[in-house]
């Protein structure tokens, strides 16, 4: 499993791309995804609902066990990924891909994010 260099991850299991336009996109981790198992409902926030950093914005259901989703930072949800609605298996195929969640209008930049070889360290251990 290898996590993208370009991406900043949470210990939620939440990753978040470089910021354009103050819009960062948001998905969860491959390592969540499998710790998951096979995603079969997502719950996302609402296109203009503020989120707070570590606060619960969402749910993933799998086959296994209900999961709240984690904002990473604080900012108005200015997209929803509806494919992942439709078909929540994206979460599980292509996490870092067609399986992102969210995008917000950050107010802030985040200061307690890590990077991918920070991330790796942190599920290793």
């Amino acid at each position: 499993m290898s996590n993208p260099q370009q991406l900043r991850y949470s210990k939620e299991h939440e990753w978040l791309s470089a910021v354009e336009d103050g819009v960062a996109t948001i998905g969860i981790t491959e390592h969540a995804a499998n710790a998951l198992g096979d995603v079969v409902f997502v719950q996302l926030p609402e296109v203009g609902e503020t989120v707070t950093a570590g606060e619960s914005c969402g749910e993933l259901e799998s086959t296994k066990s209900v999961s709240d989703l984690y904002a990473p930072v604080t900012g108005e949800v200015v997209a929803a990924n509806q494919d992942v609605v439709d078909d929540p298996s994206l979460v599980n195929s292509a996490p870092f891909e067609g399986g992102w969640l969210f995008k917000v209008r950050i107010e802030a930049e985040p200061e307690d994010l890590l990077s991918a070889d920070e991330y790796t360290a942190f599920t290793a251990g």
